[in-house]
Parts: C-alpha cells; structure tokens; sequence
C-alpha cells in the first residue's frame, strides 16, 4: 500500500488509492505539457485556447469551469493571454456585465501548432496501457468523477 496512515483496511486502501492516482497525475501531467514551456505557456494558458478552440467564445466564468480554475486564477491566466495577443476580450452588447474570450489569429495560430504534439504526448503517456486498460480506467475516472459531483 501507498500509505503509511494506521487505520483500518477501508481507509488504507482509499488512501493507497488517491496517492497512487495523484502521483499518476502529476507525473502524466508533467511530461505531457512539457513542451508548453518552448512556447511560453503555462499548462492554465494552453487550456484557455484548447478551450476557445474546440468550444469558441465563452465568457470567463464559464471558461474558469471548462478548465477548472477559479475566476480569479483565470483572470490573471487572461490577463496574460491577452497581454501576448493570443485573445481578446470583448463585453457583451446585450448584456454590458458579460465579457466574451475569444482567441485571435495569432492564438488559433499558436494552438492549431501546439495540438499534435500534445495530443502526441498524451498517446505517449498512456502507451503503457493498452486500449482495453485505457477504457477501463476511462470508466473507473468516471465513476469517481461523478461520486464526488
């Protein structure tokens, strides 16, 4: 077991478990947006324009949801975004309160580059697995996904 917690059998195996899945995580995480760095980008801005690029315009609190962060992260996380050009904000005509995020030329550019070798790296990670195991822990990720909602 992953733990060294003294409690029972239940509690060392859930613990066992989560540690396993986070160091998973990170370790997945970390070598498949490796490559971000050679363009500058935090693993928060490459979500922002995977997202505007597969779902388009969102105002930012929807976006800070698609890519679960706060608010306030993701306004810093747009902030910079938009400082390199990469998207824009614009307030809503209907409602003035709303403001949209869009990507630019230059981001579509940019995310349009970076896509293949990230979807590259993600195929790369989870080789070890073979399909059947892929979509085996697809359906377990989604069963304790949606225990947690």
């Amino acid at each position: 077991m992953g733990t060294h917690f003294q409690g029972t059998d239940e509690q060392r195996r859930a613990l066992s478990v989560y540690i396993k899945l986070m160091r998973a995580s990170e370790s997945a995480t970390g070598r498949i947006n490796d490559h971000l760095r050679d363009y500058s980008l935090t693993v928060s801005q490459f979500g922002v324009l995977e997202a505007l690029y597969h779902l388009g315009s969102m105002c930012q609190g929807e976006l800070a949801r698609k890519i679960l962060k706060s608010s306030g992260n993701l306004t810093t996380v747009v902030d910079n975004l938009v400082r390199d050009e990469l998207v824009e904000r614009c307030r809503d005509e209907a409602d003035r309160r709303m403001i949209h995020v869009h990507l630019t030329d230059k981001g579509r550019s940019l995310i349009e580059g970076i896509l293949p070798p990230h979807v590259a790296n993600v195929v790369e990670a989870f080789s070890v697995l073979s399909a059947e195991e892929q979509e085996m822990l697809d359906g377990l990720l989604r069963k304790v996904g949606k225990s947690s909602a």
